[in-house]
């Protein structure tokens, strides 16, 4: 495996072998632990020092199923912290099938130069002109790639949003069908790409190589048993093939934890317009696709393809997070314009939950009202311009709340939260509170727990321990970029069972029962100790301060974890 450092300064491009520090590393942890060691923590975010890391999972590229998430890391714009954003597709499974261990990108170009990275099927690596595209969208632009370069190409690229370096923006990844539907949405990570002057990476797909393991047939036999983990979790085997992450919608809504109208209430009265049951019925009448493959290697198919009417293509993949933030909580319950929403999302590169939350902290301001989609369309479209009311709202919900002079603005170390209300799932609150990254559901979510009755979301107890051990497990499985809704199965004996097999059989490395919790530990620390040296303490691990007082319908409950408790989560 390989490193390719990439400065877009000097236009060099350098391969070598994996630094040692490095060698047992691969998404997150390789990431964080880079940054960490690489980055000034005290930098500016879209200044030179920073660097951009691409990173596939440690067992990315080897025949293990749902192993195609990669990992860019870089110091954030939107929250000023570490960052690592997750991306789906195709491209870590290509990274890694090269020899391809990390991408580096240093400095920055020139302030009317852009660029883009070609990797060749031999893994070579070269910089191209990019100032023929600038302004384009994601879409017109992978378009143009696949015609250049070939059907055959793992494609991640910003849009306008990235190129006007504003913090919502996100990189857009290609699915198994080429389109640029997946995202590494969250952190801003795209304004950092913009402002190196890179608008995309193109990876040839016809790379031969593979993965060296230590050990092949036990890898292959442990393999085979996590397979079957995973496919024995109700969620994992049945749920999400079924409805996807949208079959959340129901049950959360159900709990009061369904954050609407900018966090006002906890339930969405027109919920079931845009539940999972609705979606994949809507999808199966008009001839689209419900259970879609959209990462490589997987065998969960949690996806779906929406269609219009006439069974024509609207986007890939409607989730759960975008059907809150672009529907409930502006108080939209038509999904044929979340549908619209989200390719416009995709299509000029940002987030589609800061851009959701930062559109509800207008609407509560009165700037428009709530359930105006149209009037959603139009701020996303002024984002993409730049204009002066485009960049307050690319600049993220604080910006909003700002501008509006709104304080009800739902951040956590200027990262919106997602669609699970901390006041109606507590254990939620102290992730969203402590995550080294800002408030991040992926980095500990305890909906599943609180829906399995393994925790009461209305009470304290045992909620930091849980959100302790959740983001110890999730640093780890980001690192092997297996996606994190195998977590059910690790979560069982013989899942992390076979877990650990497959990383010894992967290393030659002996790992003890507690593998995978040093693992996790390993990158918190890091990720926490930049954060420390950026000048973050303990009193930015705090909610905004109406999660406290203002009781959430129809529990009317407030956050009940306080500072002393949050302040213990990470003493390992």
């Amino acid at each position: 495996m390989k490193f390719i450092r990439i400065n877009l300064e000097t236009g060099k491009v350098t391969e070598g072998e994996v630094p040692e520090a490095y060698c047992e590393w691969g998404g997150r942890g390789l990431t964080s632990l880079l940054i960490r060691a690489e980055v000034p923590p005290t930098c500016d975010p879209l200044g030179p020092e920073n660097k951009l890391v691409f990173a596939p999972g440690l067992l990315s590229g080897t025949p293990l199923a749902n192993t195609s998430r990669i990992s860019v890391g870089a110091k954030s714009p939107l929250t000023g912290t570490i960052k690592e954003s997750n991306a789906g597709g195709t491209m870590a499974d290509d990274l890694a099938r090269l020899g391809i261990a990390a991408l580096v990108f240093e400095g920055k170009a020139a302030a009317d130069r852009l660029w883009y990275l070609h990797i060749d099927g031999q893994g070579k690596a070269r910089l191209h002109p990019a100032d023929p595209y600038r302004g384009w969208r994601t879409y017109a632009l992978v378009e143009e790639f696949h015609r250049i370069h070939g059907k055959g190409h793992s494609i991640m690229a910003i849009g306008p949003a990235g190129e006007r370096c504003f913090p919502v923006a996100s990189i857009q990844a290609t699915d198994i069908d080429g389109r640029p539907c997946r995202a590494a949405g969250r952190g801003g990570l795209g304004a950092v790409m913009g402002s190196k002057g890179l608008k995309a990476l193109v990876v040839d797909q016809r790379g031969k190589g593979s993965v060296p393991l230590a050990d092949a047939e036990a890898f292959k036999d442990a393999a085979s048993r996590f397979v079957r983990a995973v496919r024995a979790v109700p969620h994992s085997g049945q749920v999400l093939p079924k409805y996807g992450t949208a079959g959340l919608v129901a049950p959360v809504n159900s709990m009061g934890a369904f954050p609407s109208f900018n966090a006002r209430k906890g339930v969405f009265d027109e919920w079931e317009k845009i539940s999972g049951e609705t979606l994949a019925r809507t999808i199966e009448e008009r001839g689209g696709n419900p259970s879609h493959m959209g990462c490589a290697r997987c065998i969960i198919h949690c996806s779906n393809e929406y269609v219009d009417d006439r069974g024509r293509y609207v986007t890939s993949s409607l989730e759960y997070e975008t059907l809150w933030a672009l529907g409930g909580m502006i108080g939209n319950g038509d999904l044929d314009s979340i549908a619209r929403l989200d390719f416009l999302c995709d299509d000029i590169g940002v987030d589609t939950i800061s851009t959701g939350v930062a559109v509800a902290v207008a609407m509560d301001a009165g700037y428009r009202a709530f359930g105006d989609w149209r009037a959603a369309a139009e701020i996303v479209e002024e984002i993409a311009r730049g204009t002066e009311m485009g960049s307050i709202f690319g600049n993220g919900p604080v910006a909003v709340g700002r501008h509006f002079q709104n304080p009800r603005v739902p951040v956590v170390k200027g990262q919106s939260i997602s669609a699970y209300d901390p006041r109606a799932l507590q254990g939620n609150a102290v992730t969203y509170a402590t995550s080294p990254m800002g408030a991040d559901h992926t980095a500990g979510n305890l909906v599943g727990p609180s829906m399995a009755g393994k925790l009461d979301p209305l009470k304290a107890e045992g909620q930091v321990e849980a959100s302790r051990n959740a983001q110890i497990r999730v640093a780890a499985i980001d690192a092997t970029g297996l996606c994190v809704f195998v977590m059910g199965a690790v979560n069982t004996p013989e899942g992390e069972e076979a877990l650990l097999r497959i990383l010894e059989a992967r290393s030659g490395t002996r790992l003890g029962p507690e593998g995978l919790r040093e693992m996790g530990v390993r990158i918190l620390k890091a990720e926490r100790e930049f954060n420390r040296l950026a000048g973050f303490t303990p009193e930015d691990d705090r909610l905004p301060e109406f999660f406290y007082k203002e009781p959430l319908p129809p529990h009317n409950q407030v956050v009940l974890i306080g500072p002393k408790e949050l302040d213990s989560i990470f003493d390992f």
